[in-house]
């Protein structure tokens, strides 16, 4: 890859889903210049090791699925409204056992969001963004209307009450479930 770089052929590198050795066994060969990984209110694995690893080493943060697989936007309610050929089916989150579980704290968050008036898939975004100038996320979506509700958190100012307010919510390993099955996360070397 880093030949790549000095042919001219592409300006930096980025990498998905590495943990903390890999990064800087990455970085050590060639500057890495973003780290793609799973981050969210939902899932917080990341924060102990490899969001300081990346910013030790300079490397920005790109978090994928940021509104924790649709969770977060307070849309889904319950597991039938889910298609049966939806892989959310197979996330442990969302598992009749995990849902309502998880559904309370949404509700939570709900309840936050509107206190702000704001959505509470904005909320979640700004939440994320809030973690530092170096995080940007990459929430997916397949209509406008999300897309621009998306992009208006950029506007959510939150302040240090907020941010305890929205983590008291949501403490970091009270989600029910795991984002992934560990078989995944066993080949990502985490």
């Amino acid at each position: 890859m880093s030949d790549l770089v000095a042919e001219g052929k592409v300006r930096h590198l980025g990498i998905s889903e590495a943990s903390a050795a890999t990064i800087r066994r990455a970085h050590a060969v060639h500057p890495v210049s973003a780290l793609q990984s799973e981050w969210s209110l939902w899932t917080r694995r990341i924060e102990d090791e490899i969001v300081p690893t990346c910013r030790e080493l300079g490397i920005g943060i790109v978090p994928y699925s940021p509104l924790g697989k649709g969770i977060l936007t307070g849309s889904i309610t319950d597991l039938a409204e889910l298609d049966a050929t939806d892989s959310r089916r197979r996330s442990p989150w969302f598992t009749a056992e995990n849902l309502p579980h998880n559904l309370r704290m949404v509700a939570t968050l709900q309840a936050l969001a509107a206190e702000r008036g704001v959505t509470v898939g904005q909320l979640a975004l700004a939440w994320l963004q809030h973690q530092g100038p170096d995080v940007v996320p990459i929430p997916g979506t397949k209509r406008v209307p999300r897309l621009e509700e998306n992009a208006a958190a950029v506007y959510v100012e939150l302040s240090v009450a907020d941010l305890e307010r929205i983590e008291a919510a949501v403490p970091a390993e009270a989600v029910a479930g795991a984002s992934v099955q560990r078989e995944y996360l066993r080949t990502t070397g985490r």
